[in-house]
């Protein structure tokens, strides 16, 4: 696979600079694509924790179904994330995951991680940094749920999606395309599709966000950051300087 069209060495380079020795050990990570269609279970909670997979292209989820019957979305993953980090020290899934579009996916082995590892000290500490990553954005997350107003949640989420795009694309513009259906929007902010909605409307109405079906649109990403009393700092902060000392 060519290096340059990689999303994970994208994802990586985000955090230190690589060498050809690195790249190559990622871009092994990303043998053996699998084509996944929109819609598709990757995994199950409960069944074997054994593996972890690399999204190359498309959007996932992960989440779970409470005993009413209700889904709560716990964590969107885009082009380049890894899926299954958590899991690492469990037998047993903790979580389902499916995929938001098509994609493509590349699963290896938890044993391959460890061949990293030992191959590897700039690889560990990106990939220890990108579990942190992780737990700070399901901390934020939990924060949002709880704390925030419908309007706050959804200006909140919505530049929360946009910087994680352009961590890997940085070439987009005010512009992007979020690929989810009020009902995931509503599971992953705690509203009703209804509610999300009207929510909408409502930036829409002051002119912070405008949707047309999938595609977004953020005219003032600060005004857009006030209305969500967003803080950058987890997901801008990052171990560059610690790093290029490895």
């Amino acid at each position: 696979m060519d290096q340059d069209k990689s999303c994970i060495i994208s994802h990586f380079n985000h955090y230190c600079s690589l060498t050809e020795e690195e790249k190559a050990l990622l871009i092994e990570l990303e043998e053996s694509p699998t084509e996944i269609k929109a819609g598709s279970l990757l995994w199950e909670v409960d069944a074997p924790a054994n593996e972890f997979c690399t999204l190359r292209s498309g959007w996932a989820y992960s989440y779970r179904h409470l005993e009413n019957g209700d889904r709560q979305i716990l964590e969107v993953f885009l082009p380049g994330d890894i899926i299954g980090l958590r899991e690492f020290a469990f037998s047993r899934r903790l979580e389902n995951v499916r995929m938001i579009t098509d994609g493509v996916v590349c699963h290896f082995p938890h044993k391959r991680m460890l061949e990293l590892f030992r191959q590897s000290l700039t690889l560990t500490s990106v990939m220890f940094a990108i579990g942190s990553r992780h737990q700070a954005l399901l901390t934020e997350r939990l924060v949002n749920l709880a704390r925030r107003s419908a309007r706050q949640k959804m200006a909140h989420f919505l530049h929360e999606m946009y910087l994680r795009l352009r961590q890997t694309n940085h070439d987009i513009s005010e512009q992007f395309r979020l690929p989810l259906s009020q009902e995931q929007l509503a599971d992953i902010l705690g509203l009703s599709p209804v509610h999300v909605s009207r929510t909408f409307s409502a930036l829409s109405e002051d002119g912070l966000v405008f949707r047309d079906r999938h595609n977004v649109t953020i005219p003032d990403l600060k005004a857009l950051a006030s209305e969500g009393e967003f803080d950058d700092c987890y997901l801008t902060d990052n171990v560059r300087p610690l790093l290029m000392s490895v």
